[in-house]
């Protein structure tokens, strides 16, 4: 079999194959949410105690929100960097639009934008304003270094490296659980501490992918062929983008509903406890969207990929169940977690329903990499519209049926993405011919 251009392809993957691909990047994906909670108890350690804590939570959200771009960064350098010239244009997109992120962030830093957005937009107290801000600055260089490891990432994923890949940031993370108590026994603490505890693994991380990357760098092709241009890489991009904001929307409309649910100084604890782990475990399913870019020709594996994805989503669905077996679900729920005994009923409830949501990400995800491939990227942004609109929807009828408010959080973030999974899926079969010459088709040699 060969692509367009008479390269041989290679023969489509196993599942032993896609597996050894798919479990590293899951693991890679469920690590990086450990880094925050770790550095957590040096923020809380600073002189202003929880608030500084608090400041350091609403600092790493503005951070997020501003690098926003990057999550569309690694499946658009599946697309475009198979080549050495891709490469070279991808690179300095993606540098590009770290340091226009890291700007944005420092102009925000400024009086009078910072008191606009930490107090009078997001209602913040003084008192948690200005640690905010101070996080904020001091994690300037945090956002650049976020932008600048992606690239890496990107040549080890589109050569199926994803083990290799894991090491660095599997490596981050036992970094950051090393620093944390030094600097809460060396006194530096505080929520700039904080940033510093977060900062120095990830530099390490990415000056650790650039080496491991190198190897596959020099394998790229030289096509010979004019490089894509910087705007049509910005273009592809920024659908995938916006529909990150849509996710990030969908989730705030949800906890917006849920507080208007009975109880919801009990339901909403219950929620966040049992979303705590399925999270971890869904954002692994998002992974299988990298999965898809990897192995190309993607139509020729449309049905392996959505075995797969199906088969992964319902296994990391059960993961989290092992914390309701019993006695463990006490010893973490109540021990560690202090809830109350007399909600730990609803706990089990919310995490036995959360259940189908890892795999309605992971089908959604597998949307999402079909669509980046083919260059539909506009389908991803449909598809993310229709899981906010699906998600609040859900909420809505939820809540005038009166059903608890930890239950409607579990049921709409499931039936959201569901329904952007079967959104996305309709609207590929109905373009089943990809665009003349699509990006991803070509595997790297």
């Amino acid at each position: 079999m060969n692509a367009p251009g008479g390269t041989p392809l290679p023969d489509p993957p196993g599942y032993g194959r896609l597996a050894r691909f798919f479990w590293p990047l899951a693991l890679q994906a469920a690590s990086q949410s450990l880094c925050y909670p770790l550095v957590a108890m040096v923020a809380a350690r600073g002189p202003g105690g929880t608030l500084d804590l608090a400041g350091l939570a609403q600092a790493n959200t503005v951070l997020f929100f501003l690098g926003m771009f990057a999550i569309s960064l690694v499946p658009t350098g599946m697309v475009f960097a198979r080549s050495r010239e891709g490469y070279r244009q991808f690179y300095r997109v993606a540098l590009g639009a770290g340091a226009c992120a890291s700007g944005l962030q420092a102009l925000i830093c400024l009086e009078p934008l910072s008191a606009l957005v930490f107090e009078r937009l997001i209602g913040l107290p003084p008192a948690i304003a200005a640690p905010a801000r101070t996080s904020l600055l001091a994690g300037i260089p945090l956002q650049l270094l976020f932008f600048s490891r992606i690239p890496y990432f990107v040549a080890m994923y589109s050569f199926q490296a994803s083990g290799l890949a894991s090491l660095a940031t599997i490596g981050r993370v036992v970094l950051t659980a090393a620093l944390t108590p030094v600097f809460c026994l060396a006194g530096w603490v505080g929520p700039a501490w904080a940033v510093a505890a977060l900062t120095l693994p990830v530099a390490l991380e990415a000056l650790v992918s650039r080496a491991m990357a190198q190897p596959f760098l020099a394998r790229q092709p030289a096509l010979g062929a004019p490089p894509p241009r910087l705007r049509e890489i910005f273009e592809f991009s920024l659908p995938l983008t916006f529909g990150g904001y849509f996710l990030t929307l969908a989730a705030v409309a949800v906890a917006a509903i849920l507080a208007r649910a009975p109880e919801p100084e009990r339901m909403l604890p219950v929620y966040y406890l049992a979303l705590g782990l399925a999270s971890p475990v869904a954002f692994s399913a998002t992974r299988i969207q990298t999965l898809v870019l990897a192995f190309p020709p993607v139509e020729a594996n449309r049905g392996r990929t959505l075995r797969f994805a199906w088969a992964a989503g319902a296994l990391l669905g059960l993961l989290p169940l092992v914390f309701l077996l019993p006695g463990l679900d006490r010893f973490y729920y109540v021990t560690l977690q202090n809830l109350e005994p007399a909600d730990l009923p609803w706990v089990r409830r919310t995490a036995a329903l959360f259940v189908f949501f890892p795999l309605a990400v992971a089908l959604r995800a597998r949307g999402e990499g079909l669509a980046a491939a083919l260059n539909r990227p506009r389908v991803v942004l449909f598809g993310h519209a229709v899981l906010l609109c699906a998600a609040s929807a859900t909420g809505a009828l939820a809540l005038s049926l009166a059903v608890p408010g930890s239950l409607i959080g579990a049921l709409s973030l499931t039936a959201g993405s569901f329904a952007s999974s079967a959104t996305m899926h309709a609207a590929l079969r109905r373009a089943r011919r990809p665009d003349p010459q699509p990006r991803a088709v070509t595997p790297p040699t």
